[in-house]
């Protein structure tokens, strides 16, 4: 008996559809404008997400998504056994998966529950565990969010002239409960900078132009919240000790529902090509967005209310984890300067010209 959807919920369009969720922060949130997508087609459909535990934060914050089914196996391990018991759980559950992540054991589930149209890209020769594949053609879909959107759509159908925006939302008490938990209050001006970024070095700002930000607006009055995971103490410190009291260090002190609660109390964020990146673009936050070795027109925040700044190198992008050139200069050679002027861009009655000087 299936346990997620009520044995007396039947329909013959496909109403209840299984995504097969991505294993990256940025890639999860992006996954949102599908489920706009396949509600836009389908209002009466029930969408729940198969995901690694630690997105279940992001997914009870997506408008439209019933709920999370939790992927037990580690990130990068096979787990057959354990692929195929939630696959015999999930029979009868869903008439339709759509893999997400083209790797071959994303699309085990599915196949293991005996999901009747399961749909994805081919990937790692998943014929078979597929039975509505599709090719996917680089040229026509660039970015992460169309490659996305278009599983949602009959094969080689266009895309909608605007693709959903990935949005997520907060709720009052969950906000509360995450400032008392972090000692903090918004009811200052907050800048919030994410120096961290999971994928490696070659996506990261230098620290103390981060700080060259943070200090210009703690001089105006505003706190500094800098966030990330445990990877980026050292960077987040190195960041706040130039900055000084304004600052807060909570790299590694927040679980990531947490993290997102707070920034969407932001009213500036700063942030490498990362997760909390596209949070903070899903939040509708202020954002400016730093690229170095990635590229901005693959994975983009994906909001009005934000700002790319990248160099265009010739030696970028080049979707390294670390310079292979030895000199970052796609990152190094973005002033500070530059994006206080973005930031001047969305904030024109916070920071005036002059904030910039």
């Amino acid at each position: 008996m299936c346990a997620l959807a009520s044995p007396a919920f039947t329909d013959r369009h496909g109403a209840r559809v299984l995504l097969i969720g991505p294993s990256w922060v940025g890639d999860m949130v992006m996954a949102q404008s599908l489920v706009q997508l396949l509600l836009q087609h389908g209002p009466e459909r029930t969408i729940d997400i198969l995901a690694p535990a630690w997105s279940a934060a992001l997914v009870a914050r997506m408008p439209g998504v019933r709920g999370a089914v939790a992927m037990a196996t580690g990130h990068g391990r096979l787990g057959l056994r354990e692929r195929l018991s939630l696959g015999r759980r999930l029979h009868g559950c869903y008439e339709q998966a759509i893999v997400l992540p083209n790797s071959l054991k994303s699309a085990l589930v599915p196949f293991f529950a005996r999901i009747p149209r399961r749909t994805g890209y081919i990937g790692e020769w998943r014929y078979g565990l597929l039975n509505d594949w599709r090719r996917l053609d680089k040229a026509r879909l660039p970015m992460t969010v169309q490659r996305f959107v278009a599983l949602g759509l009959p094969d080689a159908a266009s895309l909608p002239r605007d693709v959903p925006i990935p949005r997520l939302t907060v709720q009052p008490a969950n906000v509360r409960a995450a400032l008392h938990q972090m000692g903090l209050n918004a009811e200052d001006d907050v800048l919030i900078l994410c120096p961290g970024a999971e994928y490696g070095t070659a996506k990261q700002w230098p620290p103390e132009h981060f700080a060259v930000v943070g200090s210009h607006l703690a001089d105006r009055g505003w706190s500094v919240w800098v966030l990330g995971s445990e990877k980026d103490q050292e960077a987040s410190q190195a960041v706040c000790d130039h900055i000084g009291p304004a600052a807060l260090n909570l790299a590694g002190r927040t679980s990531l529902a947490q993290a997102v609660d707070l920034i969407s109390q932001a009213r500036a964020v700063v942030s490498n090509d990362s997760g909390l990146m596209h949070v903070a673009a899903a939040l509708g936050r202020p954002l400016v967005a730093i690229f170095g070795s990635s590229d901005p027109g693959f994975t983009p925040p994906l909001s009005p209310a934000s700002r790319i700044v990248t160099l265009g190198l010739t030696c970028s992008p080049c979707f390294q984890r670390t310079c292979p050139q030895h000199h970052l200069d796609c990152l190094r050679r973005i002033e500070p300067e530059l994006v206080l002027q973005k930031l001047a861009e969305l904030l024109p009655n916070q920071l005036s010209e002059s904030a910039t000087s």
